[in-house]
């Protein structure tokens, strides 16, 4: 039989954790779980929970699971099957992670024992309405998912509590949504054994070439190069909604140095690196 894997998604500090503890703690003494989590961090901050829960718990840190840890996911599942033989892995993502690259790379080890078997987002109901409007994963973590757990409600009055649910679905309507219990507890029958159907379209590699119009830009350089100042009112420039990553190389007059241009979603950093390069813009897809 297929390991069933579940995938638990939710912005930072919707209480993830919480509810999976709390999940974990519900299941039959014999009923064999893994937990399979993600920190951006570099920090294991989680290697108690197998004391606590007797389940095998493996984190995975410094990166996030859907980009740049994306292809170790797959050695991580192998060797939680191997080691534990369990009889569900729960995939604690990142609070910046989208659900859809490690949806089918799961769905890509099907005939190495594993299956998709459904993906759970966790909303925090006290502060979904002040992330949502600036996080762009947020609202497709919203989006995509099979059912959609309300938590911390009991902290937000009713009226408000009506409000983050009238944002809830005007991102996803069909979703159901339940609310949490004390300390994020769920029952495992509302998460477990629902066969999603989500991205369940074949993996194709080239998928970004669906999704994204991909520019390149390269330009020789003619006279004074760009100053900080006007790279950053540039950058101030691109619409969220539209331009998704800005990712390149760039000279500054303010040293000459050539630099590692990293922009996303309003955000930028700057590396000194010292070879040649080009900018690549990353847009949305018009279709």
């Amino acid at each position: 039989m297929p390991i069933p894997v579940t995938v638990f998604t939710g912005f930072l500090g919707s209480g993830k954790t919480t509810t999976i503890l709390s999940l974990l703690k519900r299941l039959p003494t014999e009923y064999k779980a893994c937990l399979l989590k993600n920190e951006f961090g570099d920090i294991a901050v989680d290697s108690q929970l197998a004391k606590e829960t007797n389940i095998g718990v493996q984190e995975m840190v410094n990166g996030c699971l859907c980009c740049v840890l994306v292809g170790q996911m797959k050695s991580a599942l192998q060797e939680l099957k191997e080691k534990y033989n369990p009889d569900r892995i729960i995939v604690e993502t990142s609070g910046s992670a989208f659900p859809a690259p490690i949806a089918w790379q799961i769905r890509e080890m099907a005939d190495e024992g594993f299956v998709l078997d459904s993906i759970v987002t966790v909303i925090d109901c006290q502060n979904f309405m002040g992330y949502e409007d600036t996080s762009y994963t947020a609202k497709l973590q919203a989006q995509y998912t099979d059912v959609i757990l309300l938590n911390k409600h009991e902290q937000v009055s009713e009226r408000d509590l009506d409000r983050v649910i009238d944002h809830v679905n005007e991102l996803n309507t069909d979703t159901p949504k339940v609310k949490c219990g004390e300390n994020g507890a769920i029952s495992p029958d509302l998460v477990f054994g629902l066969d999603t159907q989500l991205f369940s379209n074949v993996f194709d590699p080239k998928h970004q070439e669906n999704e994204v119009d991909l520019i390149q830009v390269i330009q020789q350089r003619r006279g004074s190069s760009l100053s900080k100042d006007q790279l950053v009112k540039f950058l101030e420039t691109m619409p969220k909604d539209d331009i998704y990553r800005i990712k390149g190389f760039i000279r500054l007059d303010q040293d000459n140095a050539l630099y590692i241009l990293n922009h996303a979603f309003g955000r930028h950093t700057l590396t000194h690196n010292y070879s040649h390069g080009h900018i690549v813009i990353k847009t949305n897809c018009d279709r």
